[in-house]
């Protein structure tokens, strides 16, 4: 049975269990996930990005009494008829639109034990039909959305597990999971070979390097079961692709020509933050003259 790109997965699998050491102390009572950009938590921008690939069910990764994340999407009804009796009807549309989006569940990680076993978690709340599951990091906007539909189609396509790819400069490398690339046919869509976890610039085997979107063929859930643990006893997502790849699974990237903003840190979520602001058109003119003054004063 062929699929349509728009129904190639319909579950997205977020892991958001994290302590979210970076931004402490605010995180010990706020999710990072629910801090705003500009006024929009990361996580309903990466909600809604699976949304429109065709996710119909959010499967939000969390660990015990971090319960704020998957209650932000449900309505509040009280909250809801307050606004719509003072006649606030643009707040009213805002506050109604993460709980529109797609149903959200949960899955539970008891101890961080590495992204694999983030989303090992979440096998129970798959359903039979589930063939693939997206995960999406929500510490990585990536801009423009869009990027998961072009891997849904690519999966159509040749099969298997689709990831995301930035071309990044050389020099910069070092810092993330690399990917051991072959050219296709179409010059943005690459087989992968194998991984490379920060390799020194001049032993990277490409430019190519991981980005936080997977769509993940449902064999990987069995490739995690037999993988063993690494540093901390961690179980690491790439050690399970790479035990596909070695038996002979089609694993492909999608380079991604856009732009990417890291909320996992705070000058990251600042960069984020200023970028969102100055497009919006409330916030956006005021502050791109605040910032030329400030900055020109130094």
């Amino acid at each position: 049975m062929s699929m349509s790109a728009s129904t190639a997965f319909t579950a997205a699998i977020v892991p958001a269990a994290g302590l979210g050491t970076r931004f402490l102390p605010t995180t010990k009572a706020v999710p990072k996930e629910l801090l705003p950009v500009v006024d929009t938590p990361g996580i309903e921008y990466v909600a809604r990005e699976a949304a429109e690939a065709g996710a119909t069910r959010l499967i939000i990764v969390t660990s015990p009494g971090k319960d704020a994340v998957a209650q932000y999407f449900q309505p509040r009804p009280e909250l809801e008829k307050t606004l719509e009796d003072r006649g606030k009807t643009e707040l009213l549309a805002k506050v109604r639109r993460a709980p529109n989006l797609l149903a959200v569940e949960t899955a539970i990680q008891e101890e961080a034990l590495g992204l694999g076993h983030a989303v090992g978690c979440a096998e129970p709340n798959l359903r039979p039909e589930d063939e693939a599951v997206a995960v999406l990091l929500p510490d990585d906007l990536v801009l423009p959305t869009g990027v998961l539909a072009r891997m849904a189609k690519v999966r159509e396509e040749k099969g298997g597990t689709v990831l995301c790819a930035f071309d990044i400069p050389r020099e910069e490398i070092s810092a993330y999971g690399v990917f051991d690339v072959e050219d296709t046919e179409d010059g943005d869509v690459k087989k992968v070979n194998g991984m490379v976890e920060k390799p020194p610039a001049d032993e990277a085997p490409s430019t190519f390097a991981a980005a936080g979107r997977y769509l993940l063929d449902r064999a990987i859930f069995d490739a995690l079961k037999r993988i063993t643990p690494g540093a901390g006893g961690e179980l690491q997502l790439t050690d399970a692709i790479a035990l596909l790849i070695a038996e002979g699974h089609p694993v492909h990237v999608v380079v991604h020509r856009g732009g990417r903003h890291d909320l996992g840190n705070p000058g990251g979520f600042l960069r984020a933050a200023v970028d969102f602001a100055l497009e919006h058109p409330e916030y956006g003119p005021s502050l791109r003259a605040w910032l030329r003054d400030r900055v020109g004063s130094e």
